[in-house]
């Protein structure tokens, strides 16, 4: 079993477009559900799992986020700067790469967050994670465990943990935007706009694209109206954990 990731890449940089007018002030990764940022319910997770060291990107109001992470202490937040140009998904993993290490690491999307139930489910991550045959490790949640989701599936999994495309069907599972990836996956990679979606699709086709369902509550909080639903759902979680 090889040990825990060390690092990780928060994806931080988007414009929320779908939150105005909330994000018409704030970026969205600032925006309080419980009275915690977005932002910080994933560097807690991180923490939770052992990670040390957080590269977070930023391009939209970035000295808001770069205020907010100079009080953390754990994980060690390190910024990503983005601001002259958003790179997308992959293109900003690659960008933080000489930060990230040599070795795996996890990605965590700062717009959606999730409550644990039993063993925190990036410990059970990194437990799955097997590099002789992934390159990516994809944390997913079933449509009954999601609050906020306004979409369809996005995976359907094989015996063996493999992942094809869903294309939709309710037997399929959410990408719950958190991930295990090994840095080979973006070697000579640009450091230009570009989706980490792509990768999924060259990952299925190699056969080296793996997934685990979560366990607990996936929130994602996508509009202003889906922040009421995600207080509720975290009320709801911590009370029957308890």
């Amino acid at each position: 079993m090889t040990a825990s990731p060390k690092t990780a890449m928060v994806l931080a940089a988007g414009l929320g477009k779908r939150m105005r007018p909330i994000t018409d002030t704030i970026p969205k990764p600032l925006i309080r559900i419980a009275g915690k940022t977005l932002l910080d319910w994933s560097l807690d997770s991180l923490a939770g799992a052992g990670v040390s060291k957080a590269i977070v990107n930023v391009h939209y109001f970035p000295e808001q986020i770069v205020g907010h992470v100079a009080t953390r202490h754990t994980p060690q937040v390190v910024i990503s700067d983005e601001s002259e140009i958003l790179l997308d998904s992959a293109g900003g993993i690659v960008k933080a790469l000489p930060e990230l290490g040599n070795g795996p690491f996890y990605i965590i999307n700062a717009d959606t967050f999730w409550i644990d139930s039993g063993v925190p489910n990036l410990s059970r991550l990194a437990l799955a994670w097997d590099a002789a045959k992934m390159d990516i490790l994809l944390m997913l949640a079933d449509l009954p465990s999601a609050t906020g989701h306004s979409g369809g599936t996005d995976f359907l999994v094989a015996p063996n943990g493999a992942l094809r495309r869903s294309k939709g069907d309710p037997a399929g599972l959410i990408y719950a935007g958190a991930a295990i990836v090994h840095p080979r996956l973006f070697k000579d990679a640009p450091t230009e706009p570009h989706s980490l979606n792509a990768y999924f699709d060259t990952t299925i086709a190699a056969g080296r694209l793996f997934g685990m369902t979560m366990h607990g509550r996936w929130i994602t909080v996508g509009t202003p109206d889906a922040i009421p639903l995600a207080e509720a759902a975290v009320a709801g979680a911590l009370t029957e954990s308890r």
